[in-house]
Parts: C-alpha cells; structure tokens; sequence
C-alpha cells in the first residue's frame, strides 16, 4: 500500500452554478486536496453518517454495512484507485473468511460506507499528484506578512516614533476642518 495515501473528508460543498455536490479529500499528512465530484443523494448519505443523524430506515449503504456484518466479513478500507477521463473509479476491501476482496466501486458509494463503517479512505498516489490540490496562501495573509515590520527599531522606541504624529494631532485645526479655502491653506 506505499502505493496508497490516507486521506480523510474535509467536507461537502455545493457548486453555485449547477448546485452539483463535491466532496473535498485531504491528506492526513499535508495539505492537499482532492475534490471529486458525487451525487445529491451520495452527498446527504456521507453527511447524515458525518453528523450521526438517525434515520427512520436504514438507507443503501447502512443495509450494505448490515449485510457484510452478517456474512461475518468487515470493510476494511475505501480505495480510489483510479482516475480515467475525468472518471474517478474505487474499490471496497472487505476481509471474509481470511481473504481479502476488492470489490469495485463508485467513490462516492464507497466513501458513505467507509464512513458509516468508520475505516480509513486511501488515494492512489498517482491520482494525488495529478488530481491533488495544494491550497495557495490567502492573499491578506501575504499582504500582511509583507508589510510586516518590527514593532520597535533599534535604538528608537514605540512613543519615539509616534511622536511626529503628536506634533501634527496638535497642529490640526479641527474647527475649520470642511471650511472654504483651508483644504491646503498652510498655517
């Protein structure tokens, strides 16, 4: 499994423009994404188990889980595996009776059942490189670490520094401020 990376779901998100469903995958040990794209009903059953809501019925993947529970088999992990003409494609590990199955599934089935079974979820390495997503720094975090500077220069102190705009506080003339003609009238 060198081959194979943990990730863990980061979250669901909803596009504006086709209200289509994504879930977003992070590593566990770095910050990339892998975003795929998942049905409506795929989304709510991977949210419902995420928030440990009860529902009436089982659904699809709960009577799944139920059903491999009594075959005395386990789900193990999740896998996606492959990533063909912007198709993402999975497997479904189950141990039964000392072997290990594959059993091939859509992602999306495969990550409501691994969270609903609580086993963990692995990206082919090659799919991580080329699908993954490394966030870019936010752009005020940038600006702000740009204009950074040290709180106190050497020799010159906080009060120091601030009492040139003492001097113009005092020299300000706040009765006429809006006044004809004293807009760049110098004193």
């Amino acid at each position: 499994m060198s081959d194979m990376i943990e990730v863990v779901i980061d979250s669901i998100r909803v596009s504006l423009m086709s209200q289509q469903r994504m879930v977003i995958l992070r590593e566990t040990d770095a910050e990339r994404y892998l975003p795929i794209f998942i049905g409506i009903y795929e989304a709510q059953a991977i949210e419902i188990s995420l928030q440990e809501v009860e529902v009436e019925r089982p659904l699809t993947w709960d009577l799944l889980k139920s059903l491999i529970s009594t075959l005395n088999a386990r789900v193990t992990r999740v896998e996606v595996v492959e990533l063909r003409e912007d198709i993402f494609y999975g497997n479904v590990v189950i141990e039964a009776d000392g072997r290990t199955l594959q059993i091939d599934s859509r992602p999306s089935d495969a990550l409501a059942l691994a969270v609903r079974a609580r086993v963990p979820i692995f990206i082919a390495r090659q799919i991580m490189d080329t699908a993954g997503i490394v966030p870019e720094e936010d752009l005020q975090q940038r600006a702000a670490r740009k204009t950074e500077k040290p709180a106190e220069t050497e020799g010159e102190s906080g009060e120091e520094r601030l009492s040139v705009f003492e001097d113009f506080l005092d020299k300000l003339d706040l009765d006429n401020i809006g006044g004809e003609g004293n807009a760049d009238k110098p004193e």
